[in-house]
């Protein structure tokens, strides 16, 4: 026998009951967090998550953890929302402060330079920069300004072991003069300049003459150091070894962050860029891919050409299937399709490549150049 539903009232029951949508639970995650109720807001952001990941969602929970301090967790958040949208603005601030609460001032500074890049008037990502920019200088100075007083603590104790004073200088003794830590020497020249005790005055006296008008003459000639100028040289050098202290890139933002950090450093670039798997560009560009880092790849490959050319032709096809990479090629300045003229000319399809590899570099021109060499040799003959 077949069963009749009565279909009216089955209705009337999914509508007294409905099923939970991602959308819905986001709004009341929303209306939650305006009455300050961060728990039960991600209680709904998180049920929003479960049902259909979104960025807003991760950035919404992160906005929420981070009204109770819970900074590791809207860390992650952010993190996950940049996965989804690698120029979600909202989520770098988010993850600035979140950073900063956790003391990742130097990951917080990227995050923020990075922002501005992306949303240059936006006011709460300058004054976020700002206030980063501040805290990492200051914390640098503090580092380095400790790094001093500890070399100046120790050429102390090196100039009171060895009281040249009681004990004249033999060949041996002079020897290891020499070789103290160029660091310590460093702290000398320090002390001499900044208005410190002497050497003299503190028990070391050289009877060689010679030696000491020597010195004297090298501390006239030299301008004088102070410990704010070491500070400050330790400093630059800390800033230097931890900016180049990459990672291979998964994402457009981290290709960017890290490619901006050695910028003066063709060797490090290569070395980047060798370290990425040209099938993953297309993957790690998707579409924000700019023509300005477009032309610095290819600057790049070009220099790898001569040592690998195999390497050079995979990044070369596979960036060309980057997302809207056909639209960026057109939309490229008038210097910038003369750089990439330039480059194919003179290393790419050089004479000394090979047969093979000057075929496959002929097939991709006219990916990266309009026209293909046509509009060169049209140049030429003008």
């Amino acid at each position: 026998m077949a069963v009749r539903y009565n279909h009216k009232n089955y209705s009337s029951y999914l509508s007294d009951e409905p099923m939970p949508d991602a959308a819905s639970e986001k709004e009341q995650g929303n209306e939650y967090f305006k009455q300050k109720k961060f728990a039960e807001a991600i209680g709904c952001y998180s049920r929003s998550i479960a049902l259909s990941p979104t960025a807003v969602a991760f950035a919404n929970r992160a906005m929420a953890y981070l009204k109770l301090r819970r900074f590791e967790e809207a860390e992650n958040d952010c993190t996950e929302a940049l996965n989804l949208d690698d120029r979600y603005v909202k989520a770098y601030s988010r993850r600035i402060t979140a950073r900063k609460g956790l003391g990742k001032l130097k990951e917080a500074m990227d995050d923020a330079e990075f922002a501005v890049s992306v949303d240059a008037n936006n006011p709460e990502l300058r004054k976020q920069y700002s206030e980063i920019k501040a805290l990492l200088m200051e914390k640098m100075a503090k580092k380095s300004s400790v790094l001093a007083k500890h070399t100046i603590s120790e050429f102390d104790k090196a100039g009171d072991k060895n009281d040249m004073s009681s004990h004249p200088l033999s060949d041996p003794q002079k020897d290891s003069f020499m070789e103290v830590d160029s660091s310590v020497r460093a702290a000398a020249g320090i002390r001499e300049c900044s208005g410190g005790a002497s050497k003299g005055a503190s028990g070391v006296g050289l009877k060689d003459n010679n030696m000491q008008q020597s010195r004297d003459a090298k501390q006239k000639s030299g301008p004088e150091i102070s410990v704010q100028d070491l500070a400050s040289r330790a400093a630059s050098r800390y800033m230097s070894s931890t900016v180049k202290s990459v990672k291979t890139p998964k994402t457009a933002y981290d290709f960017e962050v890290s490619w901006r950090a050695i910028s003066d450093d063709p060797a490090h670039q290569i070395q980047l860029l060798k370290s990425i798997p040209p099938a993953s560009l297309p993957e790690i560009f998707k579409n924000a891919l700019s023509s300005a880092f477009l032309i610095d790849i290819v600057k790049c490959t070009a220099s790898i050409f001569w040592d690998d050319a195999e390497l050079a032709v995979s990044i070369l096809e596979n960036l060309a299937k980057v997302s809207r990479f056909d639209l960026i090629i057109m939309c490229l300045s008038p210097m910038h399709k003369s750089e990439l003229r330039k480059i194919w000319a003179q290393t790419f399809l050089a004479e000394t490549a090979s047969t093979d590899k000057v075929e496959a570099l002929r097939r991709l021109q006219s990916k990266y150049m309009e026209g293909g060499w046509q509009q060169e040799d049209m140049l030429a003959l003008s």
